[in-house]
């Protein structure tokens, strides 16, 4: 007979792949939401469990336990038996370890197991948890792939497996990826769904937090796990833990905790591999001085590196920062199902209210049927004399038996047990023992009964198993969880620190670190800030941060902003860029003032001032939302111009000083509050030829004013030698004006703990510690404060920027030398002074 069939290949094809797709998804990938395990590892934990492997057992070749699985319950390769038994004994990969493994085990570095005739197993004491009950038919059985024994559908665990320890899986068309969670959130949710089965997912949010993974680490942001709860699926950003060390003038950065799954071994090499091909700078020396104690790598940086910048360019280009991609799809009712937290903590409610469900039953029935007997051994007691007759004239037990059934009533098994009992039940006090037990076993089934009478003491026998599984396995949390972006920008690979930018009178910009300026005695020669062309000369200095935003505000009394770090960073001598490339300006439109803000706060504004002594108060808000090309800043009069823009707190003073050596102090409400496009009031009246030059802001009493002129010479006058007066008053003498000095140049709101800039029409530049000029009189013309060389240079700029440290012997020899050159001209500034006290009064009356 011809047992071949023509079938069609098409459908034939279609049909086998389904039955293939179909046992991979229900029979090896995808874990079942009950117990949250796939076939392989129920089979290795019921085989273990079989085999006597407890945790209070001795230790049993992994050989063994492997070649029981394969024998009796799962046909398939012996390296997947045992890979699958080794992943539950490895810390790194189980949050909660479900094998307690001796031996070589493998490393986080990727190194593999020994053999498994060299390595012993048993089980963790809360694997036990999810088989103690597994004898009382509180879950469903198959038969085994050859039909010799019976294993168990799923484990009657107590607490969701699935949850705590996680599990991943590709199967045929879908996958799975649930990540670990704490232990102790998690039967916190499930107490809560307990008590309120209304509690919605944002509600369990606050006490299940998000993933615990073993490896700990942090991740950053909480949208990928809000999605994932509230979905199924989520993108969750892990980040390696880390801290700083100082050694020896170097920072360290140790790494403390990688992300979950990720190979130690492999990110250092990745960190190897981007030093050498100079993807990242600044790394000096890696090791991996990791031990049994804790996990630490040792990334050392070159001196003056910034470990922030260096440690966001790791977490960009290696796996110290990973994405966890989390599908919560299980097995219900053996179909494939994307699960939200909620129906997660559901299904398992359902599946332990099943299981107590079964084992009350089967505890209440067992617990019936010794109630029987024992009903029967009390009536058998009342009639001992006429029993023990009966069975000595009885010619068999069996004749025994049913004489036993006829004559008294008793049950069939009653009188078996009659027949069974020894003699000495028959002393008095073990008649009382069957009579308690009897007694006893009446009220065990009462509370049975009601267990399965009532939906609520079902509910209170879950939370009490649920809550003894908590207090008995609750840890500490590994992993932080914190609300932070996790998209990098340019900054987060910029180091935040002090720049000088510098703008020549043509237009070229640049930045330059400001450590490269060292401080000098006063009347040095300075060094070389700026090449420029001989008709170009530096018009403008400042410091500012790296990461701040500079407004850049023009002679049109419009502005623009742009991020500092933006600006081409450059070496002292270089020119910069031309700030028409980086900064759209209109024909004719130049830069006249810059002020470097870190945010456009409401509690921060800007004060304006013009050349003809116009001021002008805008709170800086105002600024944040600046277009491509630009917005109005002020409204400027013909044949005016924008001096300077700075910040002040609301409570600030201005003081603003002229060329010819005037000032004048007034409190910075004198000046109205108004809008981006206003014009401004008079904050000081000046005289014929007379003009505007600086603006400064005082925010204290104790500070001093430094007066800086063109050629070269400077003082520093304490604020309260200038009195505190209306706007739009003539002033008071500031600085004495004469040949030797030259015109003002500016003049600067200082403290001790600064240091002054200087720098010239011809870019020579100068650092000073303000401690090395002390405080004098107004009406004085100070001291050289930087050399000139040429004739024809001047002072242009004046900046101020941290102070750094000197010696003690350095800095006495400059204080002498600063009193030297005051004693020199003290008494011609004595008695200028008094000969313009008088003029003074005049005109600022």
């Amino acid at each position: 007979m011809n047992s071949e069939l023509p079938v069609n290949i098409t459908r034939e094809m279609r049909q086998s792949y389904l039955d293939y797709s179909m046992s991979v998804i229900v029979g090896r990938a995808l874990p079942d939401v009950r117990d949250g395990f796939k076939p392989v590892h129920r089979r290795i934990l019921y085989a273990m469990f079989r085999e006597g492997l407890l945790s209070n057992r001795k230790y049993s070749k992994c050989a063994g336990v492997v070649g029981e699985v394969l024998k009796k319950y799962h046909p398939h390769g012996d390296s997947a038996v045992y890979d699958a038994l080794v992943r539950l004994a490895q810390p790194w990969n189980m949050r909660y370890q479900l094998v307690d493994g001796q031996g070589n085990f493998g490393s986080i570095d990727g190194d593999r197991a020994a053999a498994y005739r060299y390595t012993e197993a048993r089980m963790q004491q809360i694997a036990e948890e999810m088989l103690n009950d597994i004898d009382k038919e509180t879950v469903d059985w198959q038969p085994n792939f050859d039909e010799t024994v019976n294993e168990p559908l799923v484990l009657p665990t107590r607490y969701p497996n699935l949850l705590v320890n996680g599990s991943s899986g590709i199967a045929v068309g879908m996958a799975t990826n649930v990540p670990p969670h704490h232990l102790g959130e998690v039967t916190d949710g499930l107490l809560m769904l307990l008590d309120n089965p209304d509690a919605t997912i944002d509600e369990l949010m606050t006490v299940i937090k998000g993933p615990d993974f073993p490896t700990g680490g942090m991740i950053c942001g909480t949208q990928g796990i809000y999605d994932a709860y509230h979905t199924g699926k989520g993108r969750i950003i892990v980040r390696a833990k880390t801290h700083f060390e100082e050694n020896e003038g170097r920072t360290w950065i140790i790494v403390d905790e990688i992300p979950y799954m990720v190979n130690k071994a492999k990110v250092c090499e990745k960190i190897a591999e981007l030093v050498k091909d100079q993807k990242i700078d600044g790394i000096s020396e890696l090791r991996d001085e990791s031990d049994r104690h804790g996990m630490r790598i040792v990334v050392e940086l070159k001196r003056n590196e910034v470990p922030e910048v260096v440690l966001n360019k790791l977490y960009q280009m290696t796996a110290l920062q990973s994405t966890f991609g989390v599908i919560m799809l299980a097995l219900v009712d053996n179909q494939p199902k994307i699960l939200n937290l909620r129906q997660i903590l559901g299904q398992f409610i359902a599946f332990r209210r099943d299981v107590v469900i079964r084992r009350t039953s089967f505890l209440l029935r067992k617990a019936e049927e010794r109630s029987h007997i024992l009903e029967g051994l009390v009536k058998a007691l009342d009639l001992l004399d006429e029993i023990i007759a009966l069975i000595r004239a009885a010619e068999s037990p069996s004749l025994a038996r049913a004489q036993m059934v006829e004559r008294w009533e008793f049950s069939v098994r009653q009188a078996q047990a009659i027949l069974e009992m020894r003699l000495q039940k028959l002393t008095g006090m073990e008649r009382q023992a069957i009579v308690n037990e009897y007694n006893e076993i009446q009220e065990v089934i009462r509370k049975l009964r009601l267990i399965l009478d009532d939906p609520n003491e079902l509910l209170r026998v879950i939370r009490e198993e649920t809550q003894e599984v908590r207090d008995r396995y609750v840890d500490d949390r590994r992993t932080e969880i914190r609300d932070m972006g996790i998209s990098f920008t340019v900054e987060d690979f910029i180091a935040d620190e002090s720049v000088v930018i510098t703008c020549s009178h043509r237009g070229y910009i640049k930045q330059t670190p400001l450590t490269i300026y060292k401080e000098q005695k006063r009347g040095g020669k300075g060094r070389l800030g700026m090449r420029t062309h001989d008709d170009d000369f530096v018009e403008y200095m400042f410091v500012a941060q790296t990461h701040d935003y500079l407004m850049v505000f023009t002679n049109f009394g419009k502005v623009y902003w742009i991020k500092v770090h933006q600006i081409p960073q450059t070496d002292a001598a270089n020119k910069g860029k031309a700030i028409v490339n980086l900064i759209g300006f209109e024909d004719g439109e130049r830069a006249v003032a810059f002020n470097a803000v870190r945010e456009f706060s409401d509690d921060v504004n800007l004060v304006f001032a013009t050349r003809k002594g116009l001021v002008k108060r805008t709170v800086l808000s105002a600024f944040k939302n600046i277009r491509a090309n630009g917005i109005r800043a002020i409204s400027i009069q013909e044949g005016d111009e924008l001096i300077n823009v700075r910040q002040t707190t609301g409570e600030s003073e201005i003081f603003l000083a002229s060329k010819l050596g005037k000032a004048i102090r007034f409190a910075e409400t004198e000046v109205r509050q108004t809008g981006r496009s206003s014009m401004g009031v008079t904050g000081i009246r000046l005289s014929d030829g007379d003009t505007v030059v600086e603006m400064a802001v005082i925010n204290e009493d104790s500070g001093s004013i430094l007066t800086i002129s063109e050629l070269g010479y400077g003082k520093r006058t304490l604020v309260s030698e200038y009195r505190l007066q209306g706007r739009g008053g003539f002033g008071s003498l500031n600085m004495k004006k004469t040949d030797k000095t030259g015109s003002i140049s500016g003049v600067r709101y200082i403290k001790d703990h600064d240091s002054v800039l200087i720098i010239s029409q011809l870019g020579k530049l100068i650092r000073l510690d303000l401690t090395t000029i002390r405080d004098i009189g107004r009406v004085t013309q100070g001291v050289r404060l930087i050399q000139l060389d040429d004739p024809s240079d001047r002072v242009v700029g004046i900046g101020l920027v941290p102070k750094e440290e000197e010696s003690d012997e350095a800095l006495e020899e400059i204080l002498s030398e600063s009193e030297a050159a005051l004693e020199e001209t003290g008494s011609e500034a004595g008695d200028g002074s008094t000969e313009q006290s008088g003029e003074d009064q005049e005109q600022e009356s």
